[in-house]
């Protein structure tokens, strides 16, 4: 059984990384999703509300869980048995700077990371410019999952 891993700070999560996430599901057996815990930056929503977010968008998959993780991405993937840790990529922008992360994990526990392109119809999508549309009061219903949507709206009204 290969186990993926897809991780990052989904804050919140897009219909980008539901893709990502959707896509890997059909390539690999089984596919953890991995919420940072304690990004550098000071999130919308905690943890354990993105993890929430997250799993109720992801229902229709019956290979994926969600789970919230502190410290270094490669002792989480050791713990959970992952196999390869799977990052979209929208830009060369992101490719730049997910190199520098996968060749760290390989060096640190021999993780090897692919790279899956985003979905043309999401390239342009991410969290920052959705909290930013939301925050200004745009229509944000056709760029994020349905509970997402719900959850943005409570939080900056």
């Amino acid at each position: 059984m290969t186990v993926a891993l897809c991780p990052g700070s989904f804050d919140p999560p897009t219909n980008g990384h539901v893709d990502i996430v959707e896509r890997s599901a059909v390539v690999f057996d089984r596919v953890v999703v991995a919420v940072v815990a304690n990004p550098s930056k000071e999130p919308l929503f905690t943890a354990d509300e993105r993890v929430r977010l997250l799993a109720a968008s992801l229902t229709h998959l019956g290979n994926v869980e969600v789970a919230a993780f502190e410290g270094l991405l490669v002792d989480f993937a050791e713990s959970r048995g992952v196999d390869v840790i799977v990052k979209g990529l929208r830009a060369v922008s992101d490719f730049d700077y997910e190199l520098q992360m996968a060749q760290m994990n390989r060096t640190l526990r021999g993780v090897e990371t692919l790279f899956m392109p985003t979905n043309p119809e999401w390239s342009y999508l991410s969290s920052s410019l959705v909290r930013e549309v939301a925050r200004l009061g745009g229509r944000i219903d056709e760029l994020v999952p349905p509970p997402v949507a719900e959850a943005l709206k409570e939080r900056l009204k």
